[in-house]
Order: C-alpha cells, then structure tokens, then sequence
C-alpha cells in the first residue's frame, strides 16, 4: 500500500514509440547498414577460431560449383570426341585396355571427389555456423542483460523504454540468420567472380542481361524488406500486449484469480483480437510480396532464355562445343540464381540491419544516475546521517510532484518511521535515498556530503531495502536469502543467520528439502509459500546484507498484526547501531521508532515521538484513532 502511483508516464511512452517513425526511405535504409560492421566485430570477438574457420571453408566451398561445371564440361568433350572417333572396342575391358577412356575416367574420378568434397564441405560450414551462432547468440544474451543492468529505474518504468527492450531482446537471439547471410554472401561473391570470368570470356553483354533482368528483384525484395521491418517495429506495444495475455491466461502466478473470475474468455478473446489484426496486416503484406516477386521471377527468366538461345544459337553455328554449352548454360542459370541471391541478399541484408539497429541502439542508451569521476568513499560508519534539503521530485509524464519541499534528518543511528495515506511520497523517498531516482529539486547529504558525490554501488551495498512488492524467486531458499548479499551466497552460516533475525527459519525448517528447496511453483519439485511465508523470506534479505542502513517499506502487509508486531520488534532490537525506515500502515508498530514523520502530499507535515505527535491531535492522531476503532 506504500506504493505510490504515477501516471501518465506510460501513455507518453507508448505515444513516443508509435510517434517515432522507423526508417522508410531508401537513405535510411541503407545508412542501417552502419551496424554490420559492429555485429562482424562482435561475431568475431565471441569466437575468432570458428568465424575464421567458417570463413576458409566457404572459400573452398565457392570455387568447388565452378569446378565440378567445367570438369563437366571436359567430360562432355571428351565423350563427344570419343563418339566422333571411330574403331570403337565393343566392351568395356577393351575401352580401358587400350587407354582410350583413361582421360574419361579421370576427369569421372574428378567430378566424383568435387562432389564428396562440396557435400563434405556444407556439413562442416553448417556445424561451424551452428557452433558459432549459439555462441553469438549467448554473448549477445549477457550483453544486453549486462547493459540493461546499467541503466536507470526510471528507463525500466517507461513504456517506450519497454518497447525498445523487447525489440533488442529479441535480436539476441535471431541475428545469427544475418551472420550466415553475411558469410554466405563472401562466398558467393566468390563463386559470382569465377562463374562472370567464364561468361566474360565467351559473351561479355550476357553479364549486362543478367544484371538488367535481376534489377527488379533487387528493388523488390528492398521494398518488402522495409515494409516488413516497419510492420514489426509499430506492433511493439501490441506484441508486448500478445505476450502478456499468452503468460496471464496461462500461468501458475495468475492462475487462481483467472478461475474464480471467470477470465479465461475475455482474455481468449483479447488474444484472438489482437492476434487475428496481427495475421491480417502480414497475411496482406505476403500477398503483396508473393504477387510482385512472382513478375520480377518472370522477368528474370525471360532474361536467362534468351541467354539460353543466344547459347544455343552460337552452338548451331560451330562456335561453341557441346562442352561450352553445357558450361555457358549451367553457368549462366547458376549467375542468374547467384546474383538473384546476392541482391536480394544484400536487399535481405539491409532489411536485417534494420533489426541489428534495435539491438545496438539498445547499446546506446546511457545512464543518467552513476558514480561521479571522483567518487568519495562511503563512509564507515554513518557520523551523522542524511539530511533532505527542500527537495523535489516528479515522475517522467506525470502532473504532480511526488515530493516536494521535503526537507528532514535522518540521524545516523535512528529508527524512523514514516506514516501517511497512498500517494503521500514515502516510497518515492526511499527510491531517493538510495539513488534509484534523483531528485528534481534540492539536494540529498550523506553525512554533509551531496549524495551524488558517493560510489553508487557502494552507496547501494550499505543500503538494504525490501520493498512491499518484493520479487518472489523461483530459487532455493537459501538463494531466495542470498539475494541480499548475492557475493555470499555459498555462505550458509550467514543465510540461517539472517533466516533467524527475520524469523524465516520456522517457515524453512518445515520445507521439504530446508534450505536447499526449491520455492515457487515454475520448476520441478518447486514448492508454494504462503504471502507472509514469502514475505519472512524477503525480510531475510535485509538481515543477510548487512548493511549500515536498513529500509522496510511495507514489506510485511500479508502478516497478522502480531506477526508484524514480532517482525518490527526484532527489528528494532537488530537495527542497534544501524541506522532504519520503517514505512507500515499499522500504528501499533511504527510507534516503536524513535521518530515518526508523517506524510502528506509528498511533504513533512509533522514529526516526534508516537506520544507527542498524539498529543497534537493531527493527521497522525486521527488515523490512529480510526484504525484503533476497527480493533474495538
């Protein structure tokens, strides 16, 4: 309930992505090409012995086509010479006795080991490919959850922002069809440059005619590309939409509500709505793409026969043998199929760039809260604690101030309880205190120092926070701990420790399996806790980080009163020499700080003792009052 609730955020976000054009002109889709530079470094550094692997056999591979179409053709010649002879041996002994067929034989032996070294060669490409990709892809993986750690909680609360990760989430693991594209484009540029030598030689314009009726295609898969990448790029919302209705109707968390609501057909029929716009928009954009891809491969084979004819014409007329045109005919199809492969490759390859420019663009975004150049050390222990100075903070897209003016002390040593109804800033002071957010306004000490003058990650290990909406692990309870001090995680003395001051070990010592258990429902063998279970647990957390400044903010709502009472009590008694916030809505509890400020509309209204702040008779006393009525 501590939770404060910022709108508008959210819409503005999802407006931006929508109102953020993807690239449409041809200018911008080939200047997406500036991220193939940075994947082949990237597919380079995962693994410089399989991309130069990879690499040396597709050379081989290239010039094995060419090869094995003019040993072809030597065997045609060949065997139209023989015909042409005459004396002919009758059998077969006879043809080898004399010799005659040794060069037939040799030039059969040849194509035959052409042909065992190009299905040779293809296996281990594709095992060199596959290797490499799953490497890639992991790489890529901890990047981006390795940057994403980076950034700041404001990026992760923005819908827009939302998009942007889902996009280069993504990408991580579907580029590998790009880095075999890329490869197979040099090796196939390879294979073009040996097959264009040949066809230069007996009939240069045949290059012209082939480039001339290959154009369209290019443009066209070009254009398609685009189109395709601008379709997924504007669904981002509603494909974040699709997923979260797929794992809502359909998940062990969700589950219980979704039955007794009677949820399963509204949100069935959410999907199908969405579902069925998204097949509509691709089914078209198919159709389109079908329709003119079939006239361009119209167009480029009226272009190969009459290549073809002009062959055969010039074999008529004594210029070309049957051999040359085997090879000019075999050689001009394969260009044309080539070259038909390399432009719609290079059309395939910019249009997957495109994609590459989520994921490194991802890369691009810089955290606005870090450490300063100089950062000051954390200091050890607290002297004298954090002052607010009139600060202010509002967030990104909302109308009104979470805090503002806020201005108090928190001595180092104490226990301070904060009070006030939703929405009066409690949990957004925490956020600031340990640099999630930043104020707007005014200025954090730490010990009379601005607080953007310190270590972030030091400042955060001295500070343990559980949140009312604490994230519920699918680990081992002892892991579900450790959490709070994850470098000491194999640390089991120091995990039934903090289980002990939180209370967690009776809740551990009935598990199964105690502290190697595994909690939650997702895995095999997992088992469930109850919310105040959960929230024992959680509570460890704090304890394992052993930190100097300790934050509960309602982190104990599914707890019976006495329960809590217990909780904070044992708080209170291990937070000696520790400096504490206490943020619950039940006053029997938060009475036992040192201090108690009160809330309101993201500013101190009051401050003191439980007995001071009722003799006011304020805020304070007239919300204990009514909560004490419901206990009457």
């Amino acid at each position: 309930m501590s939770n404060e609730t910022h709108t508008g955020g959210g819409q503005a976000g999802n407006a931006g992505t929508r109102g953020t054009p993807p690239p449409q002109s041809l200018k911008e889709r080939v200047g997406a090409l500036r991220n193939v530079p940075a994947f082949i470094a990237m597919v380079w550094r995962t693994s410089r012995l399989l991309t130069a692997s990879s690499l040396a056999l597709r050379l081989v591979r290239a010039l094995v086509p060419v090869a094995t179409l003019y040993v072809g053709k030597l065997i045609i010649d060949e065997v139209v010479l023989l015909v042409q002879q005459g004396d002919h041996p009758a059998t077969l002994e006879g043809w080898l006795s004399g010799g005659r067929a040794t060069p037939l034989i040799l030039l059969l032996l040849a194509e035959f080991a052409l042909a065992v070294l190009a299905d040779g060669l293809g296996r281990v490409v594709s095992l060199a490919d596959g290797l490499l990709g799953e490497r890639v892809s992991n790489a890529s993986s901890i990047r981006l959850m390795e940057h994403a750690a980076t950034l700041d909680l404001e990026d992760f609360e923005d819908a827009e922002f939302q998009d942007r990760l889902e996009r280069a989430r993504r990408q991580t693991s579907g580029r590998m069809t790009l880095m075999s594209q890329l490869l197979g484009q040099a090796q196939s540029i390879v294979t073009v440059v040996s097959f264009g030598a040949g066809l230069v030689f007996y009939a240069p314009w045949l290059i012209v005619l082939l480039l001339v009726a290959l154009l369209p295609v290019f443009l066209g898969e070009a254009h398609f590309n685009a189109r395709s990448y601008s379709l997924d790029f504007v669904r981002t919302p509603e494909r974040r939409e699709l997923d979260y209705l797929r794992q809502t109707a359909a998940s062990v968390e969700t589950a219980k509500e979704v039955k007794i609501f009677g949820l399963n057909g509204f949100l069935i029929e959410r999907y199908r709505r969405l579902a069925t716009a998204f097949y509509a928009a691709n089914r078209k954009l198919a159709v389109r793409r079908a329709a003119w891809g079939a006239l361009f491969t119209t167009i480029g084979a009226i272009g190969y026969y009459l290549a073809y004819a002009y062959i055969a014409w010039r074999t008529l007329t004594g210029a070309f043998t049957i051999g040359d045109l085997t090879f000019l005919a075999g050689s001009f199809l394969r260009l044309r199929s080539l070259l038909e492969d390399l432009l719609t490759g290079f059309s395939t390859t910019a249009g997957q760039a495109l994609y590459l420019n989520d994921l490194f663009s991802f890369y691009e975004v810089a955290p606005e809260i870090h450490s300063p150049a100089d950062p000051r050390p954390f200091p050890a222990p607290l002297r004298e604690g954090f002052v607010f100075e009139n600060v202010g903070f509002i967030y990104p897209g909302a109308e009104r101030w979470a805090v503002r003016h806020l201005s108090f002390r928190l001595k180092a040593g104490e226990v301070l309880a904060l009070v006030g109804e939703n929405g009066a800033g409690k949990t957004t002071l925490v956020k600031l205190l340990a640099r999630l957010y930043d104020p707007d306004e005014g200025r954090i000490l730490l010990d009379g120092h601005d607080l953007k003058s310190y270590d972030l990650d030091a400042l955060r290990a001295n500070i343990g926070v559980i949140f009312q909406d604490f994230v519920r692990y699918n680990l081992t309870a002892a892991e579900n701990i450790a959490v709070g001090r994850i470098a000491a995680r194999h640390d089991r003395a120091r995990i039934e420790a903090a289980a002990r001051r939180s209370l967690a070990d009776d809740v551990i010592r009935r598990l199964p399996g105690r502290y190697d258990q595994m909690i939650g429902k997702r895995f095999r063998n997992g088992v469930e806790l109850s919310g105040g279970e959960w929230q024992k647990l959680a509570i460890a957390r704090a304890y394992m980080r052993e930190a100097q400044v300790l934050i509960l903010d309602e982190p104990t709502a599914a707890l019976d009163a006495r329960a809590e009472f217990e909780v904070f009590q044992r708080f209170k008694e291990l937070s000696e020499s520790r400096t504490a916030i206490l943020i619950s809505h039940r006053f029997s509890s938060v009475r036992m700080a040192d201090r108690i400020l009160v809330l309101a509309e993201g500013r101190v209204e009051a401050s003191g003792t439980h007995a001071e702040l009722m003799a006011e008779g304020g805020r304070y006393a007239e919300l204990f009052e009514l909560q004490a009525a419901g206990y009457r």
